[in-house]
């Protein structure tokens, strides 16, 4: 069975960037299991699987902008520390939801700490890194109606959210 919308996909990877640094990988645990043409995963991942069916490996290079975007400096900025509200000990890498400027909520990381300035990034932490990818394809099978009405993969005996 050939990879394609409304096709539920499992696939071993193992994401590098390109200093070959392992991202993220799914060796040890169970393959990414997700629902084809459903927006799931990256654009460029997605388009590069299209067509191919079980057994199947591939190396793929997804440039940012087929994965997380380019990395933009207006996502970066500098707020008073009493913006963070209720919480007692800020330190960088803390990851808070913000109201993006089109209304969207977004994650934010604090990438610094200066007295009460506090710098906030919104770009995603892969922004503007192509990504690397090693994958195998481990199963293609139909996906269920339920499954594409919400839009995902619903685990083992049924749906888990």
């Amino acid at each position: 069975m050939l990879i394609a919308a409304k096709k539920a996909v499992s696939i071993d990877y193992t994401l590098t960037n390109d200093a070959g640094e392992v991202i993220d990988s799914s060796a040890g645990g169970a393959p990414l299991v997700y629902l084809h043409g459903a927006g799931n995963i990256i654009p460029g991942l997605e388009k590069a699987l299209e067509g191919k069916t079980t057994g199947d490996e591939l190396d793929v290079a997804v440039e940012p902008e087929d994965a997380y975007g380019e990395y933009l400096a207006e996502l970066v900025s500098t707020l008073n520390r009493s913006m963070f509200e209720g919480v007692d000990e800020l330190e960088v890498g803390m990851q808070f939801h913000a109201s993006a400027p089109d209304g969207q909520m977004q994650i934010v990381t604090i990438r610094d700490l200066d007295g009460d300035d506090v710098t906030v990034d919104g770009n995603h932490p892969l922004a503007g890194q192509r990504l690397n990818f090693k994958v195998k394809v481990v199963n293609v099978r139909d996906a269920s109606e339920e499954e594409v009405a919400h839009g995902h993969v619903h685990g083992e005996g049924g749906h888990h959210h």
